[in-house]
């Protein structure tokens, strides 16, 4: 028996590292690939589908031509606002080839903190499920200050997890999963199943974020630790791997799994 075979709801989380190259352009090919697989959850498996995306700063500076994520408040909030249609259009263009529609929906913390613009957006997210289209969620990156952001999109997918009573939380990255030391300095052996978070944080060494994300190992283990602790699965896999949601669903051992 496959462990994700009675999985109705699903919240996939792409990163920046899976959306974007070296040099911050939108990797239409990468993101054409996940966007087939999401159309194979949802036309072939019956599974209702909420994507969590990164990605928006990434792509604004690149159109900004700007080399590094800046640091000022005001810098960050314009790379999101340009990036951010950018990044929707393709979105809207790749799930539209599928046959699929797409809406976006922009949250800060405080949304999903206050009990009647919580019941709100998840009226929404649920509509949306509805009618067969894909809500496509990202932080509003681009009127955020520190006191209603997330922090990163990892935690952000945990709590959509929570908001819909979604079943299962799939974190794409652009490493197999967690390692017991940074694959991209050192060679770790990776972790398949977690059972005890609190243990699993004693035996690695968490790393640091990306020049291009915020988030890194750290902000995934805390999406999972939130997710698990609501009675849900959460998986880190490679995105940039070919299949690697169809083969999670199939019931290969890939990436990460952490056990409620």
């Amino acid at each position: 028996m496959k462990l994700f075979s009675n999985v109705k709801r699903i919240v996939v989380k792409i990163g920046t590292n899976v959306l974007t190259t070296e040099n911050n352009r939108l990797d239409v090919s990468v993101i054409e690939h996940i966007v087939e697989q999401i159309n194979w959850l949802v036309k072939e498996k019956n599974k209702e589908v909420i994507i969590v995306t990164s990605g928006a700063i990434a792509a604004g500076m690149q159109i900004l031509g700007w080399k590094k994520r800046p640091k000022k408040l005001n810098m960050l909030q314009a790379a999101a606002s340009v990036g951010q249609s950018r990044l929707m259009r393709t979105y809207e263009r790749l799930f539209r080839e599928e046959g699929l529609n797409v809406g976006q929906i922009l949250l800060t913390r405080d949304v999903l903190t206050t009990p009647e613009r919580r019941l709100y957006a998840k009226s929404t997210l649920l509509t949306l499920l509805k009618y067969k289209v894909i809500p496509i969620i990202n932080e509003n990156d681009s009127v955020a200050v520190e006191e209603i952001k997330f922090g990163d999109n990892d935690i952000l997918s945990s709590f959509v997890v929570d908001l819909v009573d979604a079943d299962l939380l799939i974190i794409l990255s652009d490493v197999d999963g967690i390692f017991t030391d940074d694959p991209k300095k050192n060679k770790g052996k990776i972790i398949r199943e977690v059972k005890k978070i609190e243990k699993l944080e004693k035996m690695i060494n968490i790393g640091s974020p990306s020049k291009k994300g915020i988030g890194g190992i750290k902000s995934k283990i805390e999406a999972a630790k939130f997710v698990t602790s609501k009675n849900k699965c959460c998986v880190i896999l490679n995105g940039k791997k070919p299949n690697c949601i169809k083969k999670l669903m199939k019931g290969e051992k890939i990436g990460t799994i952490f056990y409620p």
